[in-house]
């Protein structure tokens, strides 16, 4: 163990790991990059591993910068010292072990429901404007379209303020009974929080005053800026600061009925490293914190978040663009098996259609229906799906109906996810599984637009706008096609997709 050594990368080499926002550029090979673990998740997840095609890893318990070039793989800490490993038969074998010793498992999933049918986050449908009214009628439009009821999240601005864990009186006049109602209707409540407080409220002295706040480097209470504006931050590295978080949760549980909560925000660039805390700690290190903070909730949902793997923490990609390339729709399959590779398995797609604001409001006056399709057909066989905006609303009924089937297949294949989902919980091997981590010796390891749901079921969904055809790699084994066609791998096959189709393959 070193904390600095360079590595000659083997020949025909693939690397994982690191920034999961780099997936769509994994494998990493004879590329040029650089990243450093410490400035930027970039909206992410990330992790202090980096793995191999040829059974090789590179492991620290703090953040590390590598770069890749001539050949090389360069390594540096200014943390901690940091592990290389080898001797390893092949990607599956390197992972379990890494898994193993870093990462064990603990043992339990998520919530089920969230497994077994779709999720609907009210996010780009309602953004800034959620209300009693219009949650519900979201939820029984959900119904009256044919669409199983799952987990429903309620996102920003049910509350008073950012600190104030109260619904806002005037939105929600009765929360209580619209959970009531919610839960009559089959589904279970999620509610957005954060860890910032607004500024020169009674919840902010209150925390102020009971030293619950992180201070900067010159002993001043912290206000930074974050996406909704100026906000002081809670200490995670405090427990009585978790405590009294976690009572306004509980409260919020036993109050109104609440099921769970998405804990948002937490990125690393909101912190310092000479923040003053309750325990001292790094920018990733207060990220972390964050994270340990949802794991008393079996309905959770995190963005950003630093190490943590084999916890059951549900962990959604960034919000996505409405659009084909870039950060849209190609990114899903590439991000979520990076994802996997680092530990996290408990993976959800980002929102249908894409999750990102500024870019779905930019695009409302002309959403692409072909992309809102296969943005929902891509996501269906991934371990969680996650509707936003209300494909009844922005659809017509061609395209409405293909969201529908999506839908229904996820909950027609939820108790199998549901089933992976309790042997990543035990072993801490991935759901969503990359073609190289399941046919180690095909040559699969530059695949990113196809993917394996555990060991036996393949799925290659359309990714290009206008093709209602495409290519798949089909590994050794005879693979049974959801439109009832038979194939016998290896081969390469043409297949058609039309817009009602994703093509996916169970394995004989």
């Amino acid at each position: 163990m070193a904390k600095e050594f360079t590595i000659r990368l083997l020949e025909n080499e693939f690397w994982w790991g690191g920034n999961i926002d780099d997936g769509v550029i994994m494998p990493f090979s004879a590329q040029e990059l650089s990243r450093d673990l410490y400035t930027n998740f970039r909206g992410n997840q990330a992790a202090p591993l980096l793995l191999s095609s040829k059974g090789r890893y590179v492991w620290s318990e703090e953040r590390f910068t590598y770069t890749f070039q001539n050949g090389e793989l360069h390594i540096k800490s200014d943390l901690a010292e940091v592990e290389f490993g080898q001797g390893h038969q092949n990607l599956r074998e390197v992972y379990r072990f890494v898994c193993q010793k870093f990462f064990p498992p603990q043992g339990t999933c998520p919530d089920r429901l969230l497994f077994t049918a779709p999720q609907y986050n009210l996010w780009i449908e309602l953004m800034y404007e959620p209300t009693q009214e219009k949650v519900l009628a979201y939820a029984k439009a959900v119904l009256d379209n044919g669409m199983p009821p799952g987990v429903l999240m309620i996102d920003d601005n049910w509350q008073e303020y950012y600190g104030s864990w109260d619904f806002h009186p005037g939105r929600f006049p009765d929360p209580k009974a619209m959970v009531e109602q919610l839960h009559a209707m089959g589904f279970k409540v999620m509610l957005w929080t954060c860890p910032f407080i607004s500024p020169d409220t009674i919840t902010f002295r209150m925390l102020r005053d009971k030293g619950y706040l992180i201070k900067d480097r010159n002993g001043n209470l912290a206000i930074r800026r974050w996406w909704n504006g100026y906000s002081a931050l809670l200490d995670a590295t405090n427990p009585d600061a978790v405590a009294w978080f976690q009572g306004e949760m509980d409260r919020l549980m036993a109050e109104y009925g609440i099921d769970g909560f998405k804990l948002d925000a937490g990125d690393p660039e909101y912190y310092e490293d000479d923040d003053i805390c309750a325990v001292p700690t790094t920018r990733n290190g207060h990220c972390e914190a964050w994270a340990r903070v949802g794991l008393k909730y079996a309905l959770n949902e995190y963005r950003a978040c630093w190490k943590l793997a084999g916890y059951p923490l549900v962990q959604r990609l960034k919000d996505k663009n409405h659009s084909w390339e870039g950060n849209g729709l190609a990114s899903l399959i590439p991000n979520g098996l990076a994802q996997g590779l680092v530990g996290y398995a408990f993976t959800c797609p980002d929102m249908i259609g894409g999750g990102q604001r500024s870019c779905f409001v930019a695009n409302c006056g002309r959403l692409d229906q072909e992309l809102f399709v296969r943005y929902a057909q891509c996501s269906a066989l991934f371990p969680m799906m996650q509707f936003s905006a209300a494909p009844w609303r922005v659809l017509d009924e061609e395209h409405l109906a293909c969201c529908v089937e999506a839908a229904k297949l996820h909950a027609e294949l939820g108790e199998t996810i549901a089933a992976l989902a309790e042997h990543a919980a035990k072993t801490g091997e991935p759901i969503m599984r990359h073609m190289a981590y399941v046919f180690p010796d095909g040559g699969y390891e530059q695949v990113k637009d196809q993917f394996m749901l555990g060991d036996d079921i393949l799925v290659a969904p359309v990714l290009e706008k206008g093709a209602t055809k495409r290519t798949i790699l089909f590994p050794e084994g005879t693979w049974l096609g959801d439109d009832g066609s038979e194939v016998a791998g290896p081969c390469t096959k043409e297949v058609d997709a039309p817009l009602s189709r994703l093509p996916w393959y169970r394995k004989k």
